[in-house]
């Protein structure tokens, strides 16, 4: 094999080892945020990598779950009528979403998100963030609370009281 192709294998090898590493553990993440089990966000992540891989055309694209789109995925999924499993939900989703996308690619209506204004995108992408860290500050701060009423957060009662030591890691952190 020519030196060139060896380097570039082993450089290809290395970005996706360090690509994997990182990864991983965001998709897991990403998935327990949507309210989906884990090993569904290790899914999310593989196989759209692959399908790309032979489908797609661009060498930079980057594919996977995102804080947002599991925000959004949790929305939809907490809706669902009695006896329908969120990782069921989440299947009809995707499936909506890509007929969704299949048919704006058809009509070409890509040319339509030039029309969003920067300030906007950044103002929703800053509400994501604090719709984020809101729901992660109970677990932050070792309540049980569920919801995000500040009554809830810092009550001292059996279901919804602070675990100091964890408050003290958590803010520290």
């Amino acid at each position: 094999m020519p030196a060139i192709l060896t380097a570039t294998w082993r450089a290809d090898l290395i970005a996706g080892a360090v690509v994997a590493v990182l990864l991983i553990p965001q998709s897991l993440a990403y998935a327990m945020l949507a309210g989906l089990p884990p090993q569904v966000g290790l899914y999310a992540s593989l196989l759209p990598l692959l399908a790309y891989a032979a489908l797609g055309s661009s060498p930079v694209l980057g594919l996977g779950p995102v804080a947002v789109l599991a925000l959004m995925i949790a929305q939809a999924l907490g809706a669902l009528p009695a006896g329908v499993s969120p990782t069921e939900g989440a299947l009809v989703l995707a499936a909506e979403v890509g007929l969704l996308l299949a048919a704006a690619a058809l009509l070409r209506l890509d040319a339509l998100s030039s029309l969003l204004s920067v300030p906007a995108l950044r103002g929703f992408e800053s509400g994501a963030t604090l719709m984020i860290a809101a729901g992660q500050l109970p677990v932050l701060l070792g309540s049980t609370a569920a919801g995000f009423t500040a009554p809830a957060l810092i009550s001292t009662a059996p279901h919804g009281g602070l675990a100091p030591a964890s408050a003290v890691w958590g803010g520290a952190a």
